[in-house]
């Protein structure tokens, strides 16, 4: 198979990786010459991916449109913000019958729309799919077993992305819930800001187990408003990715929330980490999103109040506590 990766980050590159190490034939595209050109000599991306070595079979690319050309399915692995000026540029680039897998994660700022729509809107001769689930890049990429879930309304781009990247120690599941798997993906971020919140102010396990289940409860609720199943929100890219996100020391959403309790400020933390830590932008658009469709979304709220500085860490969990008693819902 001919598989195009767009975007050379830590997990386009770990896909890229995965999929020259089937046997296909793969193209990885990235924007800076300066890493591409670094990629295309030693093989390895030591700003983002260090110790995994590229195989012989993937090439590298400036040219988006020498990336597509005859790719059967490409990989869109570049940031949420960048997803349909990339896909834009596509539109009259990509083969026909291309399927299009969309590894990124979140709502686009503007609209609010998810990525399966900002795709169809952009490109929308191409057949769709979303990947999400728990998976850290840095795992990945060292073969450690990991497992992940394709959704899509069109059978054969769910079924494409089995062939591109499953193997024995990486799991494709198929699912056909786009919606319900296009908000888990998104939210799971943002509830892991509050999680390294909690962590950071030292609130204790029983807080962190919290957050997490309350944070599913107003995932689904969002989920299910948008037309997605609350069964979704159970599996890899609900349940399966909310708990990695939340209690791995490799999230960087969960990074956030640790030092934003530390005290330091969020433009501090954005320039350490050095990538994008999509919960920000998420939890912004999530609770626009909230507000628009009436729809009670505590956690995402605070998120959002806290990364706008209008809300102190120690004041959001306060805030929470102090909510009206409710039955659980």
């Amino acid at each position: 198979m001919n598989v195009a990766v767009l975007g050379a980050g830590a997990w386009g590159t770990a896909l890229a990786a995965i999929a020259g190490d089937l046997g296909h034939a793969v193209c990885l595209w990235g924007r800076n010459p300066q890493q591409i050109e670094m990629l295309a000599e030693s093989r390895e991306n030591t700003r983002y991916l260090p110790g995994r070595m590229l195989g012989p079979s993937v090439r590298l690319t400036l040219d988006v449109e020498a990336a597509v050309q005859g790719a059967e399915v490409a990989i869109m692995a570049v940031p949420t913000a960048a997803v349909r000026a990339v896909a834009v540029s596509l539109r009259s680039r990509l083969p026909a019958g291309t399927v299009v897998l969309c590894a990124a994660k979140g709502f686009e700022q503007e609209s609010h729309l998810t990525l399966d729509r900002v795709l169809a809107d952009a490109i929308p001769q191409a057949p769709i799919a979303l990947l999400s689930g728990p998976t850290f890049a840095a795992e990945i990429a060292r073969g450690m077993p990991a497992a992940i879930v394709a959704a899509s309304g069109d059978a054969r781009a769910a079924a494409a992305a089995q062939v591109a990247l499953g193997s024995e120690t990486f799991r494709v599941y198929t699912a056909t819930d786009v919606v319900g798997v296009a908000v888990g993906g998104a939210l799971k971020n943002v509830i892991a800001i509050a999680a390294g919140c909690a962590d950071g102010l030292s609130l204790g396990t029983n807080a962190r187990a919290a957050l997490i289940t309350r944070g599913l409860s107003e995932t689904a609720r969002l989920a299910t408003r948008l037309g997605g199943e609350a069964a979704t929100l159970s599996g890899l890219a609900g349940l399966g990715d909310l708990v990695l996100t939340c209690t791995g020391d490799l999230s960087r959403n969960r990074q956030v929330g640790l030092a934003l309790a530390a005290g330091e400020s969020l433009g501090s933390i954005e320039d350490r980490l050095g990538s994008v830590a999509e919960g920000v932008p998420t939890a912004h658009a999530a609770a626009a999103l909230a507000r628009e469709l009436g729809i009670e979304m505590p956690i995402t709220q605070q998120v959002a109040e806290i990364l706008a500085g209008r809300q102190t860490p120690r004041g959001a969990v306060r805030t929470l506590l102090l909510r009206e008693p409710r039955p659980e819902t």
